[in-house]
């Protein structure tokens, strides 16, 4: 039949002597639904077989209303919908057609709303794609059939309506094997289900199609059916009319910036415990990953546990997570820190004044650690900073450090992984808010050892060049161990997105007496009572 023609009243059929099961179509055609006989009309060519296909799988099936659906008859007749007995139980069924108009596949959907497909549904295409072969302004597509009969009776089955054979699960495939039709089209507006499953599917058949021909429908409630029997008739073609033409995430027109660039950002910042590095970055802020790096023993994790108590005394929430040391050694830095006494060398400390200690750090309720020692992988790693941010509401996360997420690999490829892990770093901190503090390690320079005092850079940066990408700021510490001041470190600044400036940001000295690092600003001036940094447990 042709998209032209219309149906007008059941007549008798002289094939197989049905009284009702004959359709009459205004351009003279008949079609029965009883054994699918087609006659052409007066002046048409007969180019389509009076018989259907013989398919034994087919089964025959009546047009009748969805009074619940308040779906029509006649637009049950013109998309080929019905009722019918499959294995003794009533079904819905949906004729699907080839090019021609042959019924090669139905789609019969029992009462709990599965459904199977019979005969050789590869013949066909969307559902009712063979009533527009030639293409148009707009076609509407749906998720399911009864979606379908309801756009296109509130058009007045006049208008282009397609479904997809078996929903959302196999959109894609639908629309990639129907593209060359639905591509001879102006428009093609995607009326999915208003729930995961529909949105995903949207938006992986909208990528199918040429730029700025998909269009994407909103619908407020799940789908077009519970529109009209909620009575949103209207809404429905509103929303199918005001559908915005499709736009990848992420690609932004820059007319639409206007709000964003005068809404004022509410971030969340505080200062580092050293006033060099503020005036070069502005401090630490959330939503911002900060990579600190360093060759070994200079001091990287001693630092990390400055900055952990620092924030705490600031009221922030803090996580922290140290893979090379206890939880113990973990939680007397940051009460030494306090303290200003290295307590895991100290017999006789104030137990008093080490519970005031507590409680304005460790025991305040804003401080969380992770109890583990040595390697972890990357998805339960993850999972811990995902729990610390969102079931715990911290607002910085430290982790120590990210080469050893990937050291207990065996044979596995460093660079790759460290990559990958950056990444999903990267995106965690975007989704939840958090700022995070990431110890990064150095590899091995050609020149100077780091240990000897050499210069950082962030070509050095081991593993993988996304630690220098991904990361909003990069910090190298710098101490010769061996040199005349080896207390002394140099805090540089490789990278910084918040405002470009770099280079030697300050000093900081280490005090062997009461365990802490604090700024100087002498030219290298060793006033440390006792010795050096060696045995400082980094």
């Amino acid at each position: 039949m042709t998209n032209e023609s219309e149906f007008l009243r059941h007549i008798p059929c002289e094939t197989c002597g049905s009284s009702d099961g004959n359709s009459l179509y205004s351009d003279g055609h008949t079609f029965c639904f009883v054994c699918e006989t087609w006659k052409p009309g007066d002046g048409q060519e007969d180019t389509l077989t009076t018989e259907a296909p013989a398919n034994t799988n087919l089964i025959q099936h009546d047009i009748r209303p969805l009074k619940k659906r308040g779906i029509n008859v006649e637009t049950c007749q013109k998309l080929r919908y019905g009722i019918g007995d499959y294995q003794g139980q009533p079904v819905h069924v949906a004729d699907y057609c080839d090019e021609r108009g042959h019924v090669v596949a139905q789609k019969v959907r029992f009462p709990d709303k599965n459904f199977v497909m019979l005969g050789e549904p590869k013949k066909a295409g969307l559902w009712c794609q063979h009533l527009w072969k030639d293409g148009g302004r707009k076609v509407i597509v749906t998720e399911g059939e009864i979606d379908c009969l309801t756009v296109s009776q509130l058009q007045g089955n006049k208008w282009p309506v397609v479904s997809l054979p078996s929903g959302a699960a196999g959109a894609k495939r639908s629309v990639q094997r129907s593209i060359e039709w639905l591509e001879k089209f102006d428009e093609v507006v995607f009326c999915f289900d208003n729930d995961d499953p529909g949105r995903k599917a949207a938006e992986q058949s909208a990528l199918l199609m040429s730029p700025g021909k998909a269009k994407v429908v909103t619908l407020p409630l799940k789908d077009a059916s519970d529109m009209m029997v909620s009575g949103k008739s209207k809404e429905l073609m509103d929303a199918i009319w005001q559908a915005k033409t499709f736009r990848p995430d992420g690609i932004v027109p820059g007319d639409e910036l206007w709000e964003l660039l005068t809404t004022k950002d509410d971030v969340v910042s505080a200062p580092y415990p050293f006033d060099g590095m503020n005036d070069k970055t502005g401090g630490i802020r959330k939503r911002e990953l900060v990579t600190f790096t360093a060759g070994t023993g200079i001091g990287k994790s001693a630092f990390c546990r400055e900055i952990a108590h620092h924030l705490l005394t600031l009221g922030h929430k803090v996580g922290y997570i140290a893979l090379e040391e206890s939880v113990k050694r973990t939680a007397q830095g940051i009460l030494s820190i306090d303290l200003n006494l290295p307590i895991h060398r100290c017999d006789d400390v104030d137990e008093g004044k080490m519970q005031e200690a507590f409680k304005k750090t460790l025991g305040s309720g804003r401080c969380f650690l992770y109890d583990h020692f040595g390697s972890i992988d990357c998805d339960s790693l993850l999972s811990r900073i995902k729990y610390m941010a969102v079931g715990l509401g911290v607002d910085f996360v430290i982790l120590d450090h990210l080469s050893i997420v990937v050291s207990g690999l065996d044979g596995g490829d460093e660079r790759r992984t460290i990559d990958q892990a950056m990444t999903r770093l990267r995106s965690l901190v975007e989704q939840t808010g958090i700022g995070m503090v990431l110890v990064s390690h150095l590899r091995r320079p050609d020149g100077r050892a780091h240990e000897e005092g050499g210069q950082t850079s962030l070509s050095q940066l081991r593993g993988s060049a996304g630690i220098a990408q991904l990361s909003d700021m990069v910090v190298g510490l710098e101490r010769d161990q061996q040199g005349e001041h080896p207390n002394i470190t140099t805090v540089r600044i490789l990278k910084n997105r918040w405002s470009g400036d770099t280079g030697e940001a300050c000093h900081v000295q280490y005090d062997k007496d009461n365990g802490r690092l604090t700024e100087t600003h002498s030219d290298f001036a060793d006033t440390t009572s006792s010795g050096g940094f060696d045995d400082v447990p980094f």
